[in-house]
């Protein structure tokens, strides 16, 4: 790389800025289409229970517990998959997982049972396992510090998008596609929803680049610039300290407090991908499976006007924790207002709070431990936070199940889930204070 001078910053930075723009442009809409079909077919579960869980004679308890499977699988792969895909670059490992885990979802249109439906859901976490972490790993390749928030929660959008677009799908398709060909409607839900997965990983495999130096669409000299402007932060930070074992890193007891924070916001994100259809329909007393689905998109799409705002402001302000900490208590109020306020409108509301709160918490979340690792320890550090909060994901189904059966209610673990999220609060603010992170 050349000496930069004084004289030159003005022409580097212009093509620092023309770099970004370019990768912005090619990856950021891809990874988005990606993660939107990737969280459809995380979530896809919730809307074919309003139809699945008769035909199939499923409790609350053992659906939550089919749910609780599909994260454990996830959760014992996240680390091994990162860590696979440094080793064989992301074109081909996100073109695995994408692959892999459409024909694994597809296949939930098999199950016949309770144990069938463990088996499979089993197996498509196996498969799905990495991609997220996968993802948020490759984007610090591309993606400088100052612009990582926007980056990240342009990403994130994708759940509330899915979650929008996938509950008048799936509504649509349960309700339409029931009968056809002798197929129950959620039959067809999984078949049409997981397949896309599969065209897509192709598609992945010729269009992703591993990392800026393999990319031909970028000048040699935006290369430069942009690793430059990649590299900028970790300079400032890693120059004056001692260099700090991966592993010593990783362990570290930040990186553990986050990682127990995120398993707190997951139980949230995974309640309103899991039971939000079911809560629509006996909270709000939302009977049609389109209308269920259609009231289901209204926090989501509430979600996707607040979250470009709120990292638009954390990067500008150039803040992190009190982004994350006032989203999280926006979304523990949510869930409060869902408990104690009767009128279905004020239940709306409440769940509209809760989505958007946990989807703007989660989408500056991710900043604060790309602050404290280097990057020789992000793959393990990532997929150790990741893998320990999806453990709220496979939790949570569980526990909420079965308070559900033992109580004839929501609300003992809408309770749960709230407090859950005032834990994470304080956690975040710990680490905040303990790295002075901005």
């Amino acid at each position: 790389m050349t000496t930069i001078t004084a004289a030159d910053y003005p022409v580097e930075q212009a093509r620092s800025s023309e770099a970004i723009s370019k990768v912005w442009r090619r990856l950021i809409p891809f990874l988005f289409v990606l993660y939107i079909i990737n969280y459809l077919d995380r979530i896809n579960i919730g809307f074919a229970a309003l139809s699945m869980n008769k035909d199939l004679m499923l409790t609350a308890t053992v659906f939550g517990l089919a749910n609780s499977i599909f994260y454990f699988g996830y959760v014992v792969c996240e680390i091994p998959s990162n860590l696979l895909m440094v080793r064989f670059g992301a074109r081909i490992w996100i073109a695995r997982i994408l692959i892999s885990w459409g024909l694994a979802s597809a296949a939930t249109m098999l199950v016949v049972g309770p144990y069938s439906l463990y088996v499979v859901r089993f197996f498509v976490g196996v498969l799905e396992a990495g991609f997220v972490p996968g993802v948020l790993l490759y984007l610090t390749y591309w993606i400088p510090g100052s612009h990582r928030a926007r980056a990240n929660g342009h990403l994130m959008m994708a759940q509330p998008v899915a979650m929008a677009l996938g509950g008048g799908l799936s509504g649509l398709i349960l309700e339409h596609f029931n009968g056809m060909l002798g197929l129950q409607g959620w039959r067809w839900m999984f078949l049409i929803e997981g397949l896309p997965a599969v065209f897509l990983g192709v598609i992945a495999y010729f269009y992703l680049t591993d990392k800026p130096k393999d990319a031909t669409w970028l000048t040699e000299e935006e290369k430069d610039a942009l690793a430059a402007a990649v590299a900028q932060k970790k300079v400032v930070k890693d120059d004056d300290r001692p260099r700090i074992p991966v592993l010593k890193q990783v362990v570290q007891p930040s990186i553990l407090l986050l990682a127990v924070a995120y398993f707190c916001l997951v139980n949230t994100i995974n309640a309103n991908a899991t039971w939000i259809p079911t809560i629509v329909r006996e909270v709000l007393q939302a009977y049609s499976l389109t209308s269920v689905g259609f009231i289901t998109a209204i926090p989501a799409i509430c979600a996707l006007i607040l979250m470009p705002i709120w990292a638009r402001s954390s990067d500008r302000l150039q803040e992190r924790p009190w982004h994350v900490i006032i989203a999280l208590a926006m979304a523990a109020i949510g869930w409060l207002t869902v408990i104690y306020f009767p009128a279905p409108e004020l239940r709306l509301a409440g769940l509209i709070f809760t989505v958007s709160g946990a989807f703007c918490a989660m989408s500056v979340f991710w900043t604060l431990p790309q602050a404290i690792l280097s990057e020789e320890a992000r793959p393990a550090g990532i997929g150790l936070i990741s893998a320990v909060g999806l453990l709220g994901s496979a939790v949570s189904p569980a526990v909420i199940g079965i308070l559900r059966d033992a109580t004839g209610s929501f609300k003992a673990g809408l309770f749960y889930v709230a407090a859950l999220l005032a834990i994470s609060m304080v956690l975040v603010w710990i680490v905040g204070r303990r790295h002075r992170i901005a």
